[in-house]
């Protein structure tokens, strides 16, 4: 019986160099000179905290680790950034999150976009934080995968260990 699975994943090691990019651009960037403006990357909770002393730089700070990031084909549906704090003299922050896997919401509404495609013999499984999809086609299989593809779910979907 073919199967694949549906996973939202990114590669930190690619994050990682976005954001040592943006933070070398930063420091030589004329408009964020004596801004203090700091890009940091926590990849174990994969959160990117950014720092700088006024909310229109804090927006062009977020510009420049979005661009660096599209350079390196990461999606930007991934990010869920957080609300604009004050911080210690007058500076503010934002805390953006890098959304890895699948979460349980998501996962069911992908299975009921999957059941309302009506394809014979194609049921879903929700694995932890990815999803199983199998058929009685490769045929179909690959229409499921097509219609994935076209449908907006506000994640980043990859498609692997596609099997007959």
């Amino acid at each position: 019986m073919p199967t694949f699975d549906v996973v939202s994943e990114v590669d930190m090691q690619e994050v990682r160099n976005a954001v040592d990019q943006a933070q070398r651009e930063i420091t030589t960037r004329f408009d964020f000179k004596d801004t203090e403006s700091t890009i940091d990357l926590d990849a174990t909770k994969k959160v990117i905290s950014l720092h700088s002393n006024t909310e229109n730089k804090l927006e062009a700070l977020v510009g420049v680790v979005e661009e660096k990031l599209v350079k390196r084909k990461i999606s930007l549906k991934i990010l869920a950034r957080g609300k604009v704090e004050e911080a210690s003299k007058g500076t503010v922050r934002q805390t953006v999150t890098l959304n890895v896997g699948i979460a349980d919401d998501k996962a069911r509404e992908i299975s009921k976009f999957m059941k309302t495609l009506n394809l014979k013999g194609v049921q879903t499984s929700i694995q932890g934080d990815q999803l199983r999809v199998s058929g009685k086609k490769r045929d179909d299989l690959q229409a499921a995968i097509a219609a994935l593809r076209e449908h907006d779910f506000e994640i980043p979907l990859q498609f692997i260990n596609f099997r007959d």
